[in-house]
């Protein structure tokens, strides 16, 4: 069986509001954009199963395509500075930063002045808040270090509580790419506490934006509230768990496991195995699918 990567789940409901008819004409729209960024925002906020504190400091809302366009707009601005994660986070950056960028771990050495840090929330490869976030947010407040926070697996997690209360936190973005069956429509957001003209608000302000997604994100946004996925799921994944013996994530993707599942270890200390497949054929399913 293959428990590896993440992606969204093929919940049949989602998948059939896919296949309704698109308006393409909405790419002439000079209001969508607007009115994807309140929706957006505004479902967001619905959640019962999570917690947001401080989201309301970063008045400024531009699309972004998924959060990986918001990431690379962070590496930019930040070009002359070393960039930072955790092992076990979203591989892209790691891809992004080998060749043209200066970056290490942040378990290699400490936070440093001119250091940019990315950390998911919920972490990537555990689907919660990773151990030392709040450490790590208060360290980067301290030395003025810039921190982007990739919540690209809202939409899937429960009891999460996001806080970005830290003055260090500059970029906030999400996606529904691991929530609908939507990743490649690239829908996301990013949320910012100032507007410094970079290339996503010059976008917005030109109205030079992917209209197809926005109006996609609208129908998702109208029909599934954030909790539908982890709340239709989580009998599933705790029944998974408990076949497998392993842990379940507070993102409901995810079962986390030890030495016995090292196949799937991303680079940290515990071993990530992806539901996503699963949930849709069950455990039983032909164990040759590659």
């Amino acid at each position: 069986m293959d428990f590896g990567s993440a992606s969204a789940i093929l919940d049949p409901e989602t998948v059939k509001l896919l296949r309704e008819p698109l308006d393409a004409t909405v790419v002439h729209s000079t209001t969508i954009i607007d009115e994807y960024l309140h929706a957006y925002d505004s479902w967001i906020k619905t959640t019962q199963l999570n917690k947001f504190v401080g989201l309301e400091q970063f008045e400024y809302k531009v699309f972004s395509n998924g959060t990986t366009e918001s990431f690379d707009k962070f590496y930019i601005k930040h070009h002359s500075k070393r960039f930072r994660c955790f092992k076990g986070d979203y591989m892209y950056h790691r891809l992004a930063w080998r060749n043209d960028y200066n970056w290490a771990y942040l378990s290699d050495a400490p936070v440093a002045e001119n250091d940019a840090v990315i950390i998911s929330l919920p972490f990537a490869d555990t689907g919660d808040k990773h151990e030392k976030y709040h450490e790590l947010m208060r360290e980067c407040s301290r030395l003025n270090v810039p921190v982007l926070i990739d919540c690209a697996y809202f939409g899937v997690c429960r009891g999460i509580e996001f806080d970005f209360a830290y003055p260090c936190i500059t970029d906030v973005t999400f996606s529904l790419s691991k929530t609908f069956p939507v990743a490649y429509a690239r829908i996301g957001i990013r949320y910012t506490k100032v507007d410094d003209d970079d290339t996503l608000f010059v976008y917005h302000k030109i109205n030079y934006h992917n209209k197809i997604g926005a109006s996609l994100g609208l129908k998702y946004f109208e029909k599934f509230s954030p909790d539908y996925i982890p709340s239709k799921y989580i009998d599933k994944q705790l029944d998974f768990c408990n076949t497998l013996n392993v842990t379940p994530s507070k993102t409901v993707l995810f079962g986390l496991g030890g030495d016995e599942w090292k196949q799937y270890n991303r680079g940290g200390y515990i071993s990530r195995l992806s539901f996503h497949k699963q949930y849709i054929k069950g455990l039983d399913y032909a164990s040759t699918e590659s």
